[in-house]
């Protein structure tokens, strides 16, 4: 599993020019499952997701959780994360779990982070997307499960 993590003053997601998904101040998550994870690997990234300690305190030390700041999450299924461009010059998405697997598992993290007390939109499995988002700093980070 990997999984962008980026945190966000505003983010959202469109389809056909329709917003499907929204959120201000949190974290926007780009979500790609492998072949071979499991719903114990999506279980342990929403709670270190959950746990992560990314936005800053009065002192602009990064000490406080997404819950702490009172932030949302907007999560959006992207299985061209897990592209492998060692060969050539197209990427190769062998790796990348298949649906209807990956679309449970994914399904699965969102609830899992809910049922940890945040609040997530979500963009559509599957869907061509327009993402929009302000980085906040930026800070971003790769979590490879």
């Amino acid at each position: 599993m990997r999984i962008v993590i980026q945190r966000v003053n505003r983010a959202s997601v469109k389809i056909a020019g329709n917003t499907v998904g929204q959120i201000s101040k949190g974290l926007l998550l780009l979500v790609g499952l492998k072949e071979g994870d499991e719903a114990d690997i999506v279980k342990k990234a929403a709670a270190k997701i959950a746990k992560m300690r990314i936005f800053e305190d009065e002192n602009g030390k990064t000490n406080l959780a997404i819950k702490d700041v009172g932030g949302q999450i907007l999560s959006v299924s992207q299985f061209t994360l897990l592209a492998d461009t060692k060969k050539g010059n197209r990427p190769s998405f062998i790796k990348a779990m298949r649906p209807p697997k990956s679309k449970e598992l994914w399904e699965q993290f969102n609830k899992d982070l809910e049922n940890l007390g945040l609040i997530v939109a979500r963009g559509e499995f599957g869907a061509d997307m327009q993402v929009d988002l302000e980085n906040d700093g930026p800070f971003t980070i790769v979590l490879d499960l």
